[in-house]
């Protein structure tokens, strides 16, 4: 992987951000890439002999990337790139970093969900994201919804193990424990990303409480491809990552409050996700994610940016 960094952090994560970093890394001819440092949130080492990007997956507020207020410590790097124009925002307002022409937005790539057919008969939900984003709200109010709803079942894909962080997962064994005793919900902790997508294929709803300031949202572009009813809160990143085309509600910082409107959306969802009117819907958020993230497409600009790049400071000492 020339040029884009590993750190002590990433090398045993297959989180969003590595597995992006990682495809875009096979795209990139080497020659090019050994030109360039790129690194992805957490800056160690420079090496004064390549072209320097940073790549930005964090908060503004996160104590990684507070050292860029410094304009002697943002100046290290040639190009810094964000994944959400929110995010670039984000540091403006918060950190006071200038906007020019050393700043610049790409977003996270995926390849695409493949077409396929999706049970009638049932209504599968999932979640796949790390639990502090919102798991312990929705846990409750599918509780409360299988109750009413005979043919819903839920899959939980969540666990730090994604990270590495193995032991960080103790906190929330107790819930990991209600998710494997309900009839209506199994839980799967951490597995590949090949797992996932085939049960992204035979998912109806994306359930997405997020509590979680996401920059980017890989989880919510994944499940926009596999053709999934996205029902989700209006914070952060997720109107810029969704434009709007999925069932997206006010979030509301008050957790009761969240959790009662996250359940009348959901039983929404449930009740109309196979009807023909939402199914032929669904195709078109559906297209608009495979275009606008697709891999090659989102490859080519990083290509771009760094020629351009290796154009401008290929005589630099």
């Amino acid at each position: 992987m020339i040029g884009f960094e590993e750190n002590e952090i990433s090398k045993n994560s297959n989180g969003g951000t590595e597995i992006s970093k990682r495809s875009i890394a096979n795209l990139i001819d080497d020659n090019l890439a050994n030109e360039f440092q790129i690194i992805a949130s957490r800056v160690r080492e420079l090496n004064p002999e390549k072209i320097r990007v940073y790549w930005q997956h964090d908060l503004a507020e996160d104590p990684e990337v507070q050292h860029l207020k410094n304009h002697n410590s943002l100046n290290r790097f040639h190009k810094l790139v964000f994944v959400s124009n929110w995010q670039l925002e984000d540091f403006h307002t918060k950190l006071g970093l200038p906007l020019n022409e050393n700043v610049q937005v790409i977003e996270n790539p995926i390849v695409p969900i493949e077409a396929h057919q999706k049970e009638s008969d049932k209504v599968n939900l999932i979640y796949f994201s790390t639990p502090q984003r919102g798991l312990e709200l929705l846990v409750p109010v599918f509780e409360e919804l299988s109750k009413k709803h005979d043919n819903i079942h839920l899959n939980v894909f969540s666990s730090f193990k994604i990270y590495g962080w193995d032991n960080a997962d103790q906190a929330y064994e107790p819930l990991y424990k209600r998710i494997r005793e309900h009839p209506k919900m199994t839980y799967h902790g951490f597995v590949n990303q090949d797992t996932v997508r085939e049960y992204l294929k035979k998912s109806h709803i994306l359930a997405y409480p997020c509590i979680w300031k996401e920059t980017s949202c890989r989880v919510l572009i994944e499940s926009m491809s596999a053709g999934l009813m996205c029902v989700h809160p209006n914070l952060a990143a997720l109107p810029e990552t969704s434009a709007g085309l999925t069932t997206m509600y006010q979030f509301n910082e008050d957790v009761n409050k969240h959790a009662n409107l996250f359940y009348n959306y959901l039983d929404h969802a449930i009740n109309k996700v196979n009807t023909q009117e939402i199914q032929n819907y669904l195709k078109f958020p559906k297209s608009y994610a495979d275009f606008k993230y697709n891999l090659p497409k989102i490859s080519s600009q990083w290509e771009n940016m760094m020629l351009d790049l290796h154009e401008k400071y290929r005589d630099w000492e």
